[in-house]
């Protein structure tokens, strides 16, 4: 699966405030395919996943669990 975090000014505003990271996927898989993709490749729990599509491309945007800090992971990821 190819994630591709989001680092724009919006998607780093819901990091700092909102507790979520946004990712760019192929539209081909499902929220349970990325949420199962997602934990086991970070280590991390999800609470909620929403996706969006725009522009022929799957948005999507991943509510962790108050125990896992976005701001931590988007650190690793180089976003921040």
């Amino acid at each position: 699966m190819n994630l591709k975090p989001i680092a724009t000014e919006k998607a780093i505003m819901k990091i700092e405030t909102e507790n979520v990271l946004t990712f760019l996927v192929d539209q081909k898989y499902t929220k349970q395919e990325i949420k199962k993709e997602i934990e086991d490749l970070f280590k991390i729990k999800i609470d909620k996943i929403r996706t969006q599509i725009r522009n022929n491309q799957k948005i999507v945007y991943v509510k962790l669990n108050k125990k896992n800090l976005a701001i931590d992971l988007a650190t690793k990821l180089g976003l921040m």
